[in-house]
């Protein structure tokens, strides 16, 4: 299994329950085939760089999951379809990633962040 980062920008006239439905189906789809889940994090309300579809905002959410590698083309037809994802970018992760992920979450000061004194 190789680890995987998925990044979606949903259209920002979501509700707040909408969202949080759409975190629930893209996890469940997941787990569903076969995946695990490692992390995921709502981001929330962020700017764009750009104008996408006209809207200057979009929401943004992280999932950090585990998977075969055809698994992504599945994952990918299921977002294509999804009229309310603006953008997303599916990421490998090596193994350095991995850990600097898990170190991150954890709390351990990486090593491009100040350590306060």
């Amino acid at each position: 299994m190789n680890n995987y980062e998925l990044m979606v920008i949903f259209t920002p006239v979501l509700s707040e329950e909408d969202f949080k439905a759409a975190q629930k189906k893209y996890t469940a789809f997941v787990k569903d085939n076969g995946g695990q889940l490692v992390h995921d994090k709502p981001w929330g309300l962020k700017s764009l760089a750009y104008p996408i579809q006209k809207k200057t905002t979009g929401l943004y959410w992280v999932l950090e999951f585990a998977a075969l590698s055809d698994f992504n083309e599945k994952l990918k037809v299921q977002i294509l379809r999804d009229e309310t994802i603006l953008r997303f970018m599916i990421t490998k992760l090596d193994k350095y990633a991995v850990e600097y992920n898990a170190r991150k979450r954890s709390g351990v000061p990486t090593s491009n962040e100040k350590v306060e004194a």
